[in-house]
């Protein structure tokens, strides 16, 4: 029986720096004998334990660069805390246990980034239509499709089609206007041009880069990047603020919640939850996709999900949207390189839209689609990928006089750097909600530690706690039926104490043979969908 972890203990983990992927072009079998891939794949399926190999590493089946664990596997009885039976990695194929890297980027590991889409598909349309415990009148809420960008930092290359004539946006062939078509604009003070009169395609590289690389704002957009989660913040309390007085304006009365304490607090009628991705532009500024949808409070049960009082309708809620862009800015703190701080407020570009429209454009599906599209990506568009950057690899990235990202990256690097900035510092003219940031030791310091994510040092999906389901909800309920799906008992639990061994797999023939099986599961498992899809169907038209 294939081994399901319940409980993972891991007394040691690799350092930051460690190589964790192993993955070896050639590998020795035997002394004087060197093969390759093929050669790899020859030698392991000619073994007599292939078929149990392939068992044993379906976990991680797809990955790219898997999790290697070594250590103990116990099998304990569930009521009596009795360890049933004990198994060593030594035991095992290749004397380790293989488990996914769950990472989600699709760069990274496409595999782990096609389940992580999937779960934040559901996450995003339970919220839409409800299901997964989520109740089905979600779907009668209003409900806002918002996407907040960011301020100009500098004139850049861009792609502006007036008037569509496509069918497919994703695909749109129409011909652009010219990208900054200005007859007397001259040049810039470092005697760059300040026009540029190309209709540039979709996968022109000059798309998002500054006309002028001096005259851009590389530190403010880093800086921007940095704060934009504190900016989303205020703005969603301003919309509830709004929202808080058109109830008094109407006369609908506040709700009285008893506390645990056994007291009344008085709230709101009305709330907004949210699922808000964030989305790396080309020019490396970061802006965000939002979902807002109007809620009631159940004075019985707060948790509970209900619609909104009647006399607040869904044109309230996009007036809450546009006021709180207009009003809602954000003082950064002081530094040395400026000492009255930077202004973060959101650009002129703010598009808020409804779903499930006449036009049919935007559906639950297709808005659920697009965001957990985005999910899976972090800064790809911008043509920027690496890991964390360190004293060591700085150098390779970031340079003050060279390309935009090269320039954004060594913002972060300097900006970030040690300053000696304390509390004292901004403390003496803090006040209201301006000092929970001015109170911060360095509020710049994790400018080098999300560097290599151009400043932005959010999660790519967010959501309010009661807007859907979880993912971790999602990954318990998938963990459950692929035991179920294993006959395991379910009076007992694995219980596994592991320690890293390293990423990857062994050779590129094993990553070939996994992938492939992993990848015939999966086309099988579609087939069958799409075949009980289709019966159904047909057993509908019958009726």
């Amino acid at each position: 029986m294939r081994p399901r972890l319940v409980v993972l203990r891991l007394p040691s983990l690799p350092p930051p720096e460690e190589e964790t992927v192993v993955s070896t072009p050639l590998t020795i079998y035997r002394p004087g004998l060197v093969v390759g891939r093929d050669a790899q794949v020859l030698h392991r399926a000619a073994t007599p334990e292939f078929s149990g190999w392939l068992e044993h590493t379906r976990p991680a089946g797809g990955c790219a660069r898997p999790v290697r664990l070594t250590g103990t596997i116990s099998a304990v009885d569930r009521n009596t805390g009795r360890i049933l039976s004990e198994q060593h990695t030594d035991e095992l194929p290749d004397r380790t246990l293989y488990t996914a890297c769950g990472n989600r980027r699709e760069s990274a590991c496409p595999d782990c980034a096609w389940v992580y889409q999937g779960d934040a598909y559901q996450v995003v349309c339970r919220g839409l239509t409800g299901g997964k415990g989520i109740p089905a009148s979600v779907g009668r809420h209003p409900v806002l499709f918002a996407t907040f960008t960011a301020p100009s930092f500098g004139p850049v290359h861009h792609r502006h089609v007036p008037r569509h004539t496509c069918r497919n946006r994703q695909r749109c062939d129409c011909r652009p206007a010219p990208c900054r078509a200005r007859s007397n604009a001259g040049t810039c003070p470092h005697g760059q041009p300040a026009a540029c009169f190309a209709r540039h395609d979709v996968d022109d590289p000059r798309l998002g880069q500054p006309l002028c690389l001096d005259c851009y704002g590389h530190a403010h957009q880093v800086v921007w990047n940095h704060f934009s989660g504190e900016l989303w913040r205020r703005t969603k309390q301003a919309i509830d603020r709004h929202l808080a007085a058109r109830c008094r304006q109407r006369g609908i009365p506040k709700v009285g919640i008893v506390t645990a304490s056994g007291k009344v607090r008085w709230v709101p009628p009305v709330r907004v939850s949210h699922g808000k991705v964030a989305e790396m532009q080309r020019r490396a500024a970061v802006h965000f996709h939002v979902l807002l949808r109007l809620d009631g409070v159940d004075p019985d049960d707060p948790d509970a999900l209900v619609p909104p009082p009647a006399g607040i309708t869904i044109d309230d809620l996009e007036d809450a949207i546009h006021a709180a862009v207009r009003q809602i800015t954000v003082t950064t703190p002081a530094h040395p390189d400026r000492p009255q701080g930077w202004l973060i407020a959101w650009g002129e570009q703010v598009d808020v839209r409804r779903i499930n429209t006449a036009d049919g454009e935007l559906t639950d599906g297709k808005v659920a689609a697009y965001l957990a599209k985005y999910a899976t990506k972090a800064t790809e568009a911008t043509g920027h990928q690496s890991t964390r950057l360190t004293p060591a690899t700085i150098d390779d990235y970031a340079d003050p006089e060279g390309d935009h990202l090269a320039r954004l990256i060594d913002a972060c690097w300097h900006l970030g750097r040690p300053t000696g900035t304390d509390a004292a510092s901004g403390a003496a003219t803090a006040g209201g909600r301006q000092g929970s940031l001015d109170t911060r030791p360095n509020a710049y310091a994790g400018l080098r530690r999300w560097a290599h994510m151009l400043g932005f040092g959010g999660h790519f999906l967010t959501k309010a706690r009661r807007y859907s389901v979880t993912f971790g909800l999602l990954r318990d309920t998938r963990a459950t039926y692929r035991r179920a799906e294993d006959d395991d008992p379910t009076d007992t639990v694995t219980v596994g104490a592991l320690t890293y061994a390293g990423s990857g797999w062994l050779t590129e023939g094993d990553a070939l043979l996994a992938n492939t099986a992993a990848a015939q599961r999966r086309q099988a498992r579609r087939i069958g969908r799409e075949e009980l899809a289709h019966e159904a169907w047909l057993v509908g038209a019958a009726a």
